[in-house]
């Protein structure tokens, strides 16, 4: 495994350098890990790993060489590793009480040899483009344990494998991979050459209509993801290869699964309705990785992530990608997009559903429709600086389209903030109490021998996405403001829990409604 890295480094690429980085960080990440104690080890070689990739990716920009081949991109996954390495080095000297469970799945109680931690760090499948993946994981793979029954499963289910081979048969699902994501090059080839960047930013594009050139927009985000699609189509189909992508058998079609390191799911984000599906199909190995080591970690223990775990989750995921404008526009306006997008589905969204939230209405489809359009024309317009990277030309293509999806943005927000969402509100709990007494019309016999507990149930539903108990909303927003208040006068400032009227604006402001 490790020659045959150094042969990809060396031999094909000679990245005498990139050898040098990646020595840096996995020696200093190993080092960090070793000899530094207490719960600011993690966070030391957070700041050390990131540090030493920010130097690589300054560098790369006043290079401005797209055509070189540089070791920033493997730098990006090593640091995923290490960083998850570290945490997990952390979490196994922590107490198993005081762990979540995906804590406890990846703790590493004794740190690995020199040896297994370099063959972790130079796997080769997924040494250039990932995908990332634990320690634990590694280990399982080369202990062979990853390929054992549950208890209590028939050893019929058994994977089938070659003669005393523990690595199931792996070819099929690994050829599959590999052609899809060869398709996939050959169409990103063929697509780029139709929709790049020359284009968008040069004159002919403005001879085009106004629906043509956001439909070349879209194009444009397209052929850029097939690229991405085939590489990592690519990678995963040699992890598969080498048995590192399986994950157990499915119970419910008594298949065997090998989707372990999946890290894209092209379906579901072309033909993704709102911006949690289009997001959550696009790089998951990465979107993993912030909410498991930033988003969590962030978070005190027994409180719920909030602003300042999205702040730093944001921050961190700019800073991973580099410094080019490019990405900073795009992150910044997802961040509203998904913002609006969650204000939709919870205060609209609603009334093309049946008042339990069960099931959609005749007129549901024309939502889903209105949202995919919406979805895909947003997102293609949010995501344009990331394939510009510059900020003159980013800027210069978001003007061609009359920033359309910022002003969409800013009118949805504004729209959100007037009286009409507490109007919808209202509205959605008319709807929901309404069908809840024609229920009880309908079947008075049957509410009478509900038990209490069922009863207390029921009266609680005030529709999909809105509270089911006011009572216990008050009360954590009442928390919420205390907590504030606290907290400002830890760090000095002169504030007081606000009463009578002060503490009603308080507490509408949290709700998001009148009192």
């Amino acid at each position: 495994m490790l020659p045959v890295s150094l042969f990809y480094l060396i031999g094909l690429f000679d990245l005498w350098a990139g050898i040098r980085t990646i020595l840096v960080s996995s020696a200093g990440a190993y080092v960090i890990a070793k000899y530094v104690d207490g719960p600011f080890m993690p966070w030391i070689s957070f700041v050390f790993l990131m540090g030493h990739m920010s130097i690589s990716h300054i560098y790369r920009q006043f290079a401005d060489a797209p055509d070189k081949v540089d070791i920033t991109g493997a730098q990006m996954v090593l640091v995923m590793k290490l960083t998850g390495f570290c945490w997990n080095v952390y979490d196994g000297r922590l107490k198993q009480d005081d762990l979540a469970d995906f804590q406890k799945e990846r703790a590493i109680p004794q740190l690995p040899s020199l040896l297994d931690f370099a063959g972790f760090v130079l796997f080769f499948p997924s040494l250039f483009a990932g995908p990332s993946f634990e320690f634990v994981e590694y280990r399982r793979w080369i202990e062979t344990t990853m390929f054992e029954l549950p208890k209590g499963a028939d050893p019929k289910t058994a994977p089938r494998t070659r003669g005393r081979r523990k690595i199931p048969r792996s070819g099929t699902p690994a050829t599959v991979k590999a052609v899809v994501g060869l398709l996939w090059i050959f169409l990103f080839l063929k697509f780029s050459a139709w929709y790049n960047t020359a284009l968008v930013v040069s004159d002919t594009y403005m001879t085009y209509s106004l629906l043509r050139r956001i439909w070349v927009l879209q194009m444009l985000g397209f052929s850029t993801r097939m690229k991405y699609y085939g590489v990592w189509y690519l990678t995963e189909g040699a992890c598969i290869l080498s048995g590192l992508g399986y994950r157990g058998l499915d119970p419910e079609t008594g298949q065997h699964k090998w989707n372990r390191l999946e890290n894209v799911r092209p379906w579901g984000l072309e033909t993704a309705q709102n911006s949690r599906a289009y997001l959550e199909n696009w790089n998951k190995n990465t979107n993993n990785w912030l909410r498991n080591y930033m988003y969590l970690r962030v978070t005190p223990k027994g409180k719920k992530p909030g602003f300042r775990a999205t702040l730093a989750t944001f921050i961190t995921s700019a800073f991973w990608h580099g410094f080019y404008p490019g990405y900073y526009l795009s992150f910044l306006l997802a961040a509203f997009l998904q913002t609006v997008a969650k204000n939709f589905r919870r205060y609209v969204r609603p009334f093309f559903l049946t008042p339990d939230g069960q099931r959609p209405t005749q007129y549901k489809i024309y939502y889903d429709i209105l949202s995919y359009l919406t979805t895909q024309t947003a997102f293609c317009f949010a995501t344009a600086p990331f394939v510009l990277l510059t900020l003159p030309s980013s800027l210069l293509v978001w003007s061609r389209v009359y920033f359309y999806t910022i002003f969409g943005t800013a009118a949805s927000m504004a729209f959100f903030a007037s009286p009409a969402k507490p109007w919808l509100i209202k509205r959605l709990n008319a709807r929901s109490n309404a069908a809840k007494q024609r229920q009880q019309e309908k079947q008075p016999q049957q509410r009478q021998t509900l038990p209490l507990d069922q009863h207390k149930d029921e009266n609680s539903l005030m529709g999909p996405g809105l509270p089911s108990d006011p009572a216990k909303e008050l009360d954590e927003a009442i928390m919420e403001i205390r907590e504030e208040v606290e907290a400002r006068g830890e760090r000095g400032a002169s504030v007081s829990m606000p009463k009578g009227k002060d503490m009603k604006a308080a507490v509408e402001d949290k709700l998001g409604r009148k009192l």
